[in-house]
C-alpha cells in the first residue's frame, strides 16, 4: 500500500511540475512573439482588457480582465486579456540611420511599412519574410494601413475554439481592432507563422 501511495504522490508532483512548464513555455512564447512584432516596426502591449460576450445575442463590451490572486507571491495580478497584444504603428519614431521605408510582400499581397533591418529590405508587417522596400520620401503621406491598430492573440498550435472565434468577429466588427493575427508556432524550430484571423475563419459570414 505504501508503495501504491507514493505512486501516486509521484503523479501528483508531475503533474504539477508538468503545468508550471507549459506555462513558462508560454510565457517564453509570449515573449518571442512580442520581440517578433516589435522587430517588424509595430508598437505592442500587453493587452489587459477582454470581451464581456453574450454569445446568444452577439452583444458585448470591452471590460478590464478580472484580477487574480497568485497564492505563491501573496498578490493580485492582472488577469489575462483577449487578445493577449494590442499592435499598431506609427510615423515617429523613425531616424535618418533607419528612413521609413514600404514594399510590397508577395505572400500576403499586402504592402508593409517599416524601418530597415536589412539594406533595401524590411520585415513584412504580417509574415515577416524579408521584403524588398524603398524610401518614403517626405511628399507621400503615411497610408492607412500604417495607423491599423491590431490585436494579437498567442496560440503555439494556432486554435481558437469557438466562442474566441465569435470575440474575434465581434472585435472587428465593431472596430476594436481593424484585424486580428494568430501567432503560432512554425514549421521550423524557432519560427514564428502569423494568420490573419479574417482570412482563415472567413469571419463575416
Amino acid at each position: 500500500m505504501k508503495e501504491i501511495k507514493s505512486d501516486k504522490k509521484s503523479k501528483k508532483v508531475n503533474y504539477s511540475n508538468q503545468g508550471k512548464r507549459n506555462r513558462a513555455a508560454g510565457q517564453r512564447f509570449e515573449a518571442k512573439v512580442r520581440a517578433s512584432l516589435e522587430k517588424m516596426g509595430w508598437i505592442v502591449d500587453k493587452w489587459t482588457n477582454t470581451l464581456d460576450y453574450n454569445r446568444e445575442g452577439n452583444t458585448g463590451k470591452v471590460v478590464p480582465a478580472k484580477r487574480k490572486y497568485n497564492p505563491f507571491k501573496k498578490i493580485m495580478v492582472l488577469g489575462t486579456g483577449f487578445p493577449d497584444f494590442i499592435a499598431f504603428r506609427t510615423n515617429n519614431g523613425g531616424n535618418a540611420e533607419s528612413p521609413l521605408m514600404k514594399g510590397f510582400c508577395e505572400n500576403c499581397k499586402k504592402e508593409s511599412f517599416g524601418y530597415n533591418d536589412v539594406e533595401g529590405f524590411i520585415a513584412c508587417n504580417f509574415c515577416g519574410e524579408h521584403i524588398v522596400s524603398t524610401r518614403i520620401g517626405k511628399e507621400e503621406k503615411f497610408k492607412e494601413n500604417q495607423t491599423k491598430i491590431i490585436g494579437v492573440e498567442v496560440k503555439s498550435n494556432g486554435y481558437l475554439d469557438g466562442i474566441e472565434r465569435d470575440m474575434c468577429r465581434w472585435l472587428i466588427e465593431n472596430n476594436i481592432f481593424s484585424e486580428i493575427l494568430i501567432a503560432k508556432k512554425g514549421k521550423k524550430r524557432g519560427e514564428i507563422e502569423y494568420i490573419n484571423f479574417y482570412e482563415k475563419y472567413n469571419a463575416g459570414q
